[in-house]
């Protein structure tokens, strides 16, 4: 059997396939012979070389969105134009903007029902994400436009709350309600001076949310 000469280029190939089936059918209703099916000319033999599982083929799509979100808050820190607070929010504007994220988010939901994912998701949440956020608010700091004395902790509102209070598959409000919520945490940030949430990215994180949501009949806010 000849070697394949682009193996970056194979597996590239199945995680798209792969990312447009679980958004289509949902993870659990995906099989690696639906991924076979949907590439054309590639074996399941094939798939397994690159991938020893379906959970591996999700796992190499959640570590690409993270290497994407990292590259993105590398590029905005690199900039000279911004200082602190405004850099915080086009890191939010990015993520929000960035389809190919907001569609993983939308197959990993579910998921959460899962204990141990969830107490997994908890964790990276708690743990890790927050050192995502505390180099801008730290620059903020520096150049006086986040003036606050709780980075550390502002890092970590913005980590979790986010990514579990503001889903709404553990308590589903109404998009009224939704927005409440967003507001009320812009209220706590404001209350320790991380005044990153304006009314436009008010709008635009609920209207992020929403879209998940929608994904989501059972969950869906209605208006």
């Amino acid at each position: 059997m000849a070697r394949n000469a682009h193996p970056e280029v194979t597996e590239r190939r199945i995680l798209e396939a792969a990312r447009e089936l679980f958004t289509e059918k949902g993870y659990e209703k995906t099989s690696i012979q639906n991924i076979v099916d949907r590439l054309g000319n590639l074996s399941k033999g094939a798939i397994y070389h690159h991938f020893t599982s379906k959970e591996a083929i999700l796992d190499k799509l959640n570590d690409t969105d993270w290497d994407y979100s990292q590259a993105a808050r590398d590029r905005i820190m690199a900039r000279t134009d911004l200082n602190g607070l405004e850099k915080m929010r086009e890191l939010f504007k990015v993520t929000i903007d960035n389809k190919d994220h907001r569609k993983l988010n939308e197959v990993t939901i579910p998921l959460l029902d899962d204990p141990t994912t969830l107490a997994s998701s908890l964790n990276f949440w708690a743990a890790e994400l927050p050192k995502h956020w505390l180099p801008i608010i730290e620059e903020g700091m520096r150049d006086g436009s986040i003036p606050t004395e709780y980075p550390q902790e502002a890092a970590e509102l913005i980590s979790l709350l986010a990514n579990y209070w503001l889903l709404t598959r553990f308590c589903p409000p109404t998009r009224a309600e939704l927005r409440h919520r967003i507001q009320c945490l812009a209220t706590m940030l404001n209350a320790i001076n991380v005044p990153v949430f304006d009314d436009e990215l008010i709008r635009q994180t609920c209207d992020f949310y929403a879209q998940l949501n929608a994904q989501n009949p059972e969950q869906t806010p209605h208006d």
